[in-house]
């Protein structure tokens, strides 16, 4: 057990699991600028853009993140995290760029949609390589704990920072851009310190070099077919391997569309329903927020030592009761629990769920698969805001919330189901 422990720590400190954590906290942070910070307030104030344009470039924002994921993580397998993450993070400084310089809605709306391309990467890169590096049976809980640090740290300090950058410079915003695209810049460099091939270097046998030899004398149209051909045999690899449990794909789907019926209505509801004030929010955040960053590597580790069966259960149900009765509560030392007792549940829920997730998936086109997986999981960002603003507009200000606490007492029934048969069985496949 001591040297199952020593393993993982030395795991958490490679150069491939730190490169991965300062990226994610990088892009988190420049996206949580863009998405929660500067664009709402430049689109709609400065611009004079209409809420529907801003819908609209939010919504393709999260289109193209999820709907490039699957060929990212496939391009991954082939090219290495290098120039996969190095090629698209060029498209996001190209975006960040149009944003400064152009100010009609339509170059804004395109940017929106290549920042969503460029970032699309991350994350399949990110779950192989931690999948690659630590494996389904041994670290992941803790290695995926410590990487939801960075993604909450990014998505938190990236529009606290911009809120302090903007109003210092008396909301010059041209500054603004000038700060991110330097963020933008600074984490291309940090992705090409990733790996510029898959961790097993096949480059290094003897069939391997002839096999690069072989690649390097091909033509435009063998390469094309070539690609094709690989193509074809990963999705066959895909449908003949993947033998999970139906259930699992609307359960991706579900994680994210509780955040996507949250995120729009959260603010509004604070401010108009319950009377917090800015102030008051930010602190409100910032707790919530602070139990789960406190928790997540503890409970990362528990997970690793006892699975990820009772602390989904205990999340999800937990996280499902006090969203449906989140609408009841009126004073602000039980608001303040309640949502401590919301981050301790995503807590529980995020390394426990990506570990499960992570032994489901097969050892071959492992960055095909997490692509697939995650953009079924984020396709519920897609859809949730969407039906948030009609479930508040047409039925009530709590409706949203008693939605998405259903929906996580939905995943709970979801996972109880699938940890009794995480698999197809072979007859049915």
């Amino acid at each position: 057990m001591e040297e199952n422990r020593k393993r993982a720590a030395e795991r958490l400190l490679s150069p491939l699991f730190i490169a991965l954590w300062v990226l994610v906290f990088l892009v988190e942070f420049l996206k949580g600028s863009l998405l929660v910070s500067i664009l709402p307030v430049y689109m709609g104030d400065t611009l004079g853009l209409s809420a529907g344009v801003i819908g609209l470039a939010f919504s393709l924002q999260y289109l193209g993140d999820n709907l490039f994921r699957v060929p990212a993580g496939w391009l991954a397998e082939r090219l290495g995290y290098r120039g996969t993450m190095a090629a698209a993070l060029v498209v996001t400084i190209a975006a960040v760029l149009m944003m400064s310089f152009f100010s009609s809605s339509f170059w804004l709306v395109l940017a929106c949609l290549l920042l969503g391309i460029g970032t699309s990467p991350l994350w399949p890169c990110a779950m192989t390589g931690i999948t690659e590096n630590s494996g389904p049976s041994n670290s992941n809980g803790t290695a995926m704990g410590t990487l939801e640090i960075a993604v909450l740290g990014g998505t938190g300090l990236g529009p606290v920072v911009m809120n302090f950058v903007t109003a210092s410079t008396g909301h010059q915003y041209g500054v603004v851009f000038m700060v991110l695209t330097s963020c933008a810049i600074l984490t291309l460099l940090v992705a090409l310190l990733l790996p510029g091939r898959k961790l097993v270097k096949e480059a290094t046998t003897i069939q391997g070099k002839a096999a690069e030899r072989k690649r390097a004398s091909l033509t435009f149209t063998d390469r094309m077919q070539q690609i094709t051909s690989n193509m074809k045999s990963s999705l066959h690899f895909i449908k003949t391997n993947l033998r999970v449990n139906p259930l699992i794909y609307p359960a991706l789907f579900l994680q994210s569309f509780v955040l996507g019926l949250l995120s729009p209505v959260l603010t509004l509801y604070a401010r108009s329903d319950l009377g917090i004030s800015p102030n008051l929010y930010s602190v409100l955040l910032i707790a919530g927020g602070g139990v789960t960053v406190l928790a997540l590597i503890p409970l990362g580790k528990l997970v690793d030592r006892f699975g990820p069966r009772y602390f989904l259960h205990v999340g999800f149900a937990l996280a499902g009761l006090t969203l449906v009765t989140f609408a009841a509560i009126t004073t602000i030392p039980m608001i303040f629990l309640a949502v401590g007792v919301v981050g301790l549940s995503y807590a529980l829920i995020l390394p426990a769920w990506n570990t499960f997730l992570a032994g489901l998936i097969p050892e071959g086109e492992r960055g095909t698969v997490w692509g697939f997986f995650l953009t079924l999981q984020g396709s519920g960002l897609v859809v949730g805001p969407i039906l948030s603003g009609m479930l508040w507009d047409h039925i009530g200000h709590t409706a949203p919330f008693v939605t998405s606490g259903v929906v996580m007492l939905l995943l709970f029934v979801c996972h109880m189901l699938l940890e009794r048969r995480p698999y197809r069985s072979k007859s049915t496949a």
